[in-house]
């Protein structure tokens, strides 16, 4: 297991955890979280930042789901069953937290396991029905008095919090994974908190922090996150409880008026107003109290459903649909700038806290990190591949007799039928306008319907799979990249050698390492004409500080293919010239992204057909041409229309924090620096 831990005083401290007179010491395996991790980058070129939350607050007693649904864990086998159909959103660690309603005075009340090992959401769950079945086996626990549940589980509560993580700046130990608590023997002081998030002025909140005379540890943006609502969180218990001492109102009493009275808008109001960035935030007070907070801009995704049993959140509507088998209009998506409260008496308040901002919703959520079961989600990949249809047609020349369509697993899979079925139609077209004519002309045969219905029809295969058995990992650089190349298998035969084309669609292109060491490698002992790589999304130009953790912008195929494009055409000077800019805006803090310039003297097909030439693969025999092609700005919006953000390929940032980013970035690069921008 990672971690457990149980709120009982104030003095505990984050490795080390007092459980009724016991200690619990936490043992992270940060290595071989680390090590997991940077196999994942070996295995694929994919972005890894969108973490899950998942929150489960029950209306009623337990004995209640135990009398209807047969178990008294039906809130806790809810809360896996979201996280579990959102661990796409993180599998570098999990976490999930418990609060328990109305506990005698000097029982715990608060509870936690997190975990960095491989697979850590089957462990956490493994470990805690494993504890349950002991319980019951023991006589300790009887579900069908669900009472003696409450007692003895840790997590027999009717306040559940989940996380699913990817590690970034936080790294890959224990102590950056979510829930985190901030702990205190008053219930209304105590936290805990988990979120999908990336901060721009995590330094400048951590300064705030100290000027309030607190003294922040800098591991991570979720600490500044956790102190800065729990100083709020403070004042307001504060507040009420000096108020109450003035009326005389008994010490029995001003704990349960606390409760009644505490305001988490208000906390969140407060403690939110410099946050710049794309967030989602759960969090759950030890009273009971529960809030969900989402970014001005609705950057980061969150849903919710309701009914006179629960209210359950997720960063995913299909998750929700599917666990508590809703229809569509059942979900609500949580409010741009809003807080949600739910009190521990169950009422919900939706409020905003900020002035809302431009909806920007991040459309890489579509593009690839969210499920694609969601039907909105579905559609949507659809008709980015079909988008494509004009580019690709183009590519090969319109030979449709001598081109093989594919994609590479497996997040690319629905955009490539959205594709096809658009590809499809198109020549079922030209085929029934061919026949007509032929028709007229006395020229119609059973020769001539064969070249055109069966000869000259789009060919779909799948020549492209994952060993996904393959797992293990070796250190050194030179292995690192033999062993990628045996991670993709393909269908020998499925391509026509010499003859045919072989169009492959992947959902995005970030730094191209895959192609270019990988993919097309092991595509060319196919011995294709021509390889036709389709990207779903545009060209990666710009860092991104909201949804995605890319501040590196070296790192971009799409950047490194323009640096090299100015020193071919003699601008080299322009990079300079842009230092200079960059360091003056992050100086005087403009809102200006002067990176543009580095693209501005040149088309996308120029960036594009550079980029065609970094990554076609060297040391290996074969003849033939590759061609990258990336959707166009235009086209992600008609087929994303209602989740705008864009930021990473046109460099359009919503807020002043992400031209900082962009700025600092170059700085970076330019200064030969691996310091993150943020």
């Amino acid at each position: 297991m990672g971690s457990s831990s149980r709120i009982m005083s104030f003095d505990f401290r984050e490795n080390s955890t007092r459980c009724t007179g016991r200690y619990i010491r936490l043992r992270p395996n940060s290595q071989q979280a680390a090590v997991t991790h940077l196999f994942g980058l070996i295995m694929s070129d994919k972005l890894t930042h969108e973490c899950g939350i998942a929150m489960v607050r029950l209306k009623k007693p337990l004995q209640y789901y135990q009398d209807k649904y047969g178990t008294p864990l039906w809130g806790f086998t809810k809360l896996f069953l979201l996280m579990e159909k959102q661990h796409n959103r993180g599998q570098d660690g999990a976490g999930a937290a418990c609060v328990k309603l109305n506990v005698p005075a000097g029982e715990p009340f608060m509870f936690r396991e997190r975990c960095v090992k491989s697979n850590p959401l089957d462990k956490i769950f493994k470990s805690l029905l494993g504890e349950y079945h002991k319980l019951v086996d023991k006589g300790d626990a009887h579900p069908e008095f669900a009472k003696t549940v409450k007692e003895k589980f840790d997590f027999g509560g009717e306040l559940l919090l989940g996380h699913l993580r990817y590690g970034t700046s936080g790294g890959y130990n224990i102590s950056s994974c979510h829930p985190f608590f901030r702990r205190s023997p008053w219930p209304t002081r105590n936290l805990a908190l988990c979120g999908n998030f990336n901060l721009t002025n995590t330094s400048e909140l951590n300064s705030n922090l100290i000027a309030m005379g607190q003294h922040p540890i800098f591991a991570t943006d979720t600490q500044a996150l956790l102190e800065k609502i729990g100083f709020y969180l403070d004042e307001e218990h504060q507040d009420i409880y000096r108020h109450l001492r003035e009326q005389n109102v008994s010490g029995r009493e001003i704990s349960a008026q606390i409760s009644r009275d505490l305001d988490l808008h208000r906390v969140i109001s407060r403690a939110g107003e410099k946050w710049d960035g794309g967030y989602v935030l759960a969090g759950a007070v030890g009273n009971g109290d529960a809030f969900v907070v989402r970014d001005p801009s609705g950057i980061r995704p969150c849903f919710y459903f309701e009914n006179d049993e629960v209210i359950a959140f997720a960063s995913e509507r299909a998750p929700l649909m599917t666990v508590f088998d809703l229809e569509l209009a059942a979900v609500e998506e949580v409010t741009s700038g809003h807080v949600m409260v739910i009190k521990r008496d169950c009422t919900v308040i939706s409020k905003p806290f900020r002035e809302p901002l431009e909806r920007t919703s991040c459309s890489f959520e579509r593009i690839y990190f969210s499920r694609g079961n969601d039907i909105d989600i579905y559609r949507e990949r659809k008709a980015l591949g079909a988008r494509l249809s004009d580019q690709v047609l183009q590519s090969v020349n319109y030979d449709w007799g001598n081109t093989v369509f594919s994609f590479i697993p497996n997040t690319a899979e629905v955009a490539y039928y959205g594709l096809v079925s658009a590809l499809r139609e198109r020549r079922r077209t030209e085929v029934k306008a061919e026949i007509l004519r032929a028709a007229a002309a006395g020229e119609l045969s059973e020769e001539k319907l064969d070249d055109l219905i069966l000869r000259n029809w789009p060919r779909a295969e799948k020549v492209v799979s994952k060993d996904i058995k393959l797992r293990t990992f070796i250190g050194q650089e030179n292995l690192r990249n033999q062993l990628a190349s045996h991670v993709y298998d393909i269908t020998y035969g499925s391509v026509d050698a010499g003859k045919d084309n072989l169009v492959c669609v992947d959902d995005s292109i970030v730094r191209g390492t895959t192609l270019r060491k990988s993919i097309l490698r092991i595509l060319t002992r196919l011995n294709p004409r021509k390889i036709v790589i389709v990207s779903t999304a545009p060209q990666i130009r710009y860092p991104d500080c909201y949804g995605i953790d890319m501040s590196e912008i070296g790192k971009f195929i799409a950047f490194e293919a323009a640096v090299d494009l100015l020193k071919q055409h003699g601008k080299e000077e322009l990079l300079a010239e842009v230092y200079r800019l960059c360091c003056k805006a992050v100086e005087a803090g403009e809102a200006v992204n002067y990176v543009k310039k580095i693209y501005e003297p040149f088309t996308v097909e120029q960036i594009s057909a550079r980029i065609s030439q970094i990554v076609y693969p060297q040391g290996v025999e074969w003849a033939g041409d590759v061609e990258v092609i990336y959707q166009t700005v235009d086209n992600l919006h008609a087929a994303v229309p209602n989740h705008s953000g864009d930021w990473y390929f046109t460099g359009n940032f919503p807020t002043a924090g992400g031209y900082r980013v962009v700025n600092q970035a170059y700085i970076n690069y330019f200064e030969n620096s691996t310091a993150r921008s943020y």
